[in-house]
């Protein structure tokens, strides 16, 4: 997925946008006493190499036909048991599937390609098909993604991870530099993309690394450091709600096809413990497979960090206001509704009139209000600088909720799930779950973690209501499994991010990868098994 990302190559200029010249002083000059690591660091290999690159050609390629072919296959193929319109619909869903794992067109155009397909073969009206392009959970992905992009712009989230980094208790053992490196990449991606996380703490690794003068000794450490920015990256996202694009579409399916509404509250009653429990996970894993060969040994002083002396500016504290606003916003209905019942007028009214995508907009709002110089009407946000949000994922995210609806409404999704209910032998609430968990893992390792909650999550959801048992907790693994493809470099873009840096062997990778998908399944399953029925969602 690197190639898509738009980050090919790391040049020098990517080093000085974080050691900003004149702010930022290098205590050794890595370019002449460390040339390797210069030229490694400085002079970063393409993303993918040329035997990489013909791989993603043929599987371009061969989507590309697949698709229509699969389309095709599943039309003829006699299924008695669904209607007519549940069985053009999986000839559909089929061709869109193969599509968004490999990627022959950009996968929010293939969502909307399913949306429209679904129109011509008469499987819904126009009206229908799109309306789910303008469900309120678009409009909250639309303002976090500003509000985002806000921070971005004035460099509060740098600043917020450079003042963690120059902590005198980090110092210069690599224990607290890699757990702290991982803390705040984790932290910052509750609120941001994965994408934006990796990109941005990256450098900084880089930077410590470089520092540090990568000899021998801290080869594994470094290939460490750089996967703990890409696995907290994606791990963080499971915090909050906006935190990652899967979130947000489980609980926008729960609510439309479950009746279902977990507030922003109640999510992160029990995501962040969750967070809590895999980081440390996460933190033993990389540190006991990566640690230097002389752990003991302090790493030399890595940089002067400065920059958190500069004092804030003015746009840097208006988008902090806009952020806090907007969390206040999003808690306030589930903190009234935990102090003073569900049934308080207060608790009913915030739900009622202050949903979350109204909470987000009025953040994003703020942007374009709080001035940065009012005589010269400069305000924090501009609309060119807003435009340069993911307008893919809002895309993804209405293909994938109408591809989900029409299933429902088919009767395709119930097909599926009892289907899988059948295959995979499991019967109970836990088993369902544990099952939907690493379904979704396994989809993640081959598609983007978005459309594999599209395809995963209504399925698991048809499938609970079918038999009867509580869809929450298959739901939510689903939700959070779509989250957990860590082996590859195209499972995220923070793999693909890191792996481009030709710093990290895919076999270590890999290795990692593996592991961590295994356990992170397993914690999920308990997180969920312990937290769930303890705020009375199981």
């Amino acid at each position: 997925m690197g190639k898509w990302l738009g980050i090919s190559r790391l040049t020098e200029n990517d080093f000085l946008d974080f050691f900003p010249r004149g702010k930022i002083k290098f205590p050794i000059n890595y370019q002449t006493r460390f040339p390797m690591t210069a030229q490694r660091l400085v002079k970063i290999r393409e993303s993918l190499s040329p035997a990489e690159k013909r791989f993603e050609r043929r599987r371009h390629t061969a989507g590309l036909y697949l698709g229509p072919l699969a389309a095709l296959i599943l039309l003829l193929y006699p299924m008695p048991q669904l209607t007519s319109a549940a069985h053009r619909l999986a000839g559909i869903i089929g061709w869109i599937v193969i599509w968004w794992i490999t990627e022959p067109i950009p996968i929010p155009m293939s969502a909307l390609l399913g949306a429209v397909l679904c129109v011509l073969f008469g499987i819904a009206p126009a009206r229908q098909v799109f309306a789910p392009f303008a469900d309120p959970t678009i409009y909250l992905f639309l303002g976090s993604f500003i509000l985002a992009e806000g921070m971005a712009v004035h460099g509060l989230h740098k600043r917020f991870a450079w003042s963690l980094m120059s902590l005198p208790w980090v110092g210069s053992s690599p224990a607290r530099i890699l757990l702290v490196y991982g803390g705040v990449s984790a932290a910052i991606s509750m609120w941001i993309s994965n994408t934006a996380t990796a990109a941005m703490m990256l450098p900084i690794g880089l930077g410590i690394i470089s520092a540090s003068g990568g000899g021998e000794q801290l080869n594994r450490f470094s290939t460490g450091l750089l996967l703990m920015v890409a696995y907290a990256s994606s791990t963080g996202g499971i915090g909050t709600p906006v935190g990652t694009p899967p979130n947000l579409i489980g609980l926008a399916m729960l609510e439309k096809f479950a009746g279902i509404k977990i507030s922003f509250f109640q999510w992160m009653l029990f995501a962040l413990p969750l967070l809590v429990v895999m980081y440390a996970m996460l933190y033993c894993i990389l540190y006991l497979m990566h640690r230097p060969d002389h752990p003991q040994e302090s790493l030399p002083k890595t940089i002067a960090l400065q920059q958190n002396q500069v004092p804030f500016s003015r746009g840097e504290r208006n988008a902090l206001i806009a952020f806090l606003v907007t969390v206040l916003l999003w808690i306030l209905p589930g903190l009234a509704t935990l102090i003073g019942g569900p049934a308080s007028a207060l608790a009913k009214i915030l739900n009622d009139r202050l949903p979350e995508a109204a909470a987000a907009l009025i953040g994003a709002s703020l942007l374009f209000i709080l001035p940065i110089n009012w005589p010269q009407r400069h305000f924090t946000l501009s609309w060119k600088q807003a435009a340069h949000i993911d307008w893919g994922t809002l895309v993804l995210f209405g293909g994938g909720i109408a591809l989900g609806q029409l299933m429902f409404e088919t009767k395709l999704a119930e097909s599926i799930g009892t289907g899988l209910l059948n295959w995979s032998g499991a019967s109970s609430t836990w088993s369902v779950t544990l099952a939907a968990i690493y379904i979704a893992i396994l989809v993640s390792e081959t598609t983007s973690n978005t459309a594999s909650a599209n395809m995963v999550v209504p399925v698991m959801i048809s499938l609970c209501l079918s038999a009867q048992i509580n869809p929450i907790p298959p739901a939510l693994g689903a939700t959070l499994g779509a989250s957990w493809g860590f082996m590859l470099p195209v499972s995220t873009p923070p793999n693909a991010i890191v792996y481009g840096s030709g710093l990290v062997p895919i076999t270590k990778m890999i290795r990692a990868g593996i592991l961590f998908d295994l356990l992170g399944g397993a914690i999920i399953w308990l997180g969920l098994r312990i937290l769930l029925p303890l705020i009375g969602l199981a």
